[in-house]
């Protein structure tokens, strides 16, 4: 077993070691004196402990939780191989790659509940819709049918508040969501859900097929909208995304700039959600099966995006 957790520490450190900062979103530096990600990095991308990290990478710390263990095989960016190496070398036996998981864990849950002055919702790695507060209800008045699918294929539903973005802002998001069902659907090749959804949005809509066919990465930083509501009128929002490494969950924040008009506006709508028993809202069990297995019909055209980030 000691010669298993050395060859564990020795892994991790190698693995680190080759991924290069910019490839998780984080800004190079110029004071770094080794290549790679430093310890702190990776730990705050795994949601673990430096401590707990350095114990890891010198052996003195067994069998690390699946959940670790997933968390570290997607900040490393291992691949399928690797991620099987990493959980035979922590002694555990490598998971079946299985469906993109919806479950949100108990931590992450109180964070979400202490954000409820914040439109905000929770989505799976390939952007179907988790949990949403009252205030993104409020604000968005949209769909709960897949981000991508909603954005590339579907229609606004109606009532629901209409957003613009900069062409620059929409060239991003497109490319965030096409890349993100490429990792989706490397990661859990075994959903059929995942693979019906890009299949058709490939056939249905050649701004997807083109994206599909040039391999971007991720962009990063913050996007910008306009979101136009029904009664409130034009609100100016940023919008942030946190990704949750050990349970693969993108979370998506909207703000304003205090101070500002558009902020003045969200405080208003704040105003009037702010009532007795109003709680976060996840999808009924009806919509959660028809969101695993449904593609439903598509449009070459899309007539509005899904307003969701």
């Amino acid at each position: 077993m000691g010669r298993t957790r050395t060859e564990l520490g020795l892994a991790l450190r190698s693995w680190r070691e080759r991924v290069a900062p910019a490839d998780v979103g984080l800004p190079p530096g110029s004071d770094r004196r080794v290549p790679g990600l430093r310890r702190e990095e990776l730990a705050l991308l795994v949601g673990i402990s430096v401590d707990y990290l350095v114990q890891l990478e010198q052996g003195r710390s067994a069998h690390p939780s699946a959940q670790v263990l997933g968390a570290l095989a997607r900040a490393l960016r291992l691949g399928p191989v690797d991620r099987d190496l990493l959980y035979r070398l922590a002694g555990s036996v490598p998971p079946p790659s299985g469906s993109v998981p919806r479950s949100i864990p108990p931590g992450v849950q109180q964070m979400i509940d202490r954000m409820s002055d914040t439109p905000l919702a929770v989505f799976t790695a390939a952007w179907d819709p988790v949990q949403w507060n009252p205030l993104w209800a409020a604000l968005f008045d949209g769909s709960t049918d897949n981000l991508a699918r909603g954005h590339f294929a579907g229609a606004a539903p109606p009532g629901a508040s209409r957003v613009s973005r900069e062409p620059a802002h929409t060239d991003a998001l497109e490319r965030r969501l096409v890349a993100d069902l490429r990792r989706a659907a490397a990661r859990y090749p075994d959903d059929r859900a995942v693979a019906e959804l890009i299949s058709g949005l490939r056939a249905a809509n050649p701004r997807f097929a083109e994206l599909w066919s040039r391999y971007y990465s991720v962009p990063q930083g913050r996007s910008r909208k306009t979101v136009v509501h029904a009664d409130l009128g034009e609100i100016t929002l940023d919008c942030d995304i946190l990704t949750i490494e050990c349970a693969d969950l993108h979370i998506v924040l909207n703000w304003a700039a205090p101070g500002t008009r558009d902020a003045a506006l969200l405080q208003a709508l704040r105003d009037r959600v702010a009532e007795p028993g109003l709680r976060a809202v996840s999808p009924t069990p009806e919509v959660g099966a028809t969101l695993a297995g449904r593609w439903g019909t598509m449009r070459g055209e899309r007539e509005a995006p899904w307003p969701g980030f």
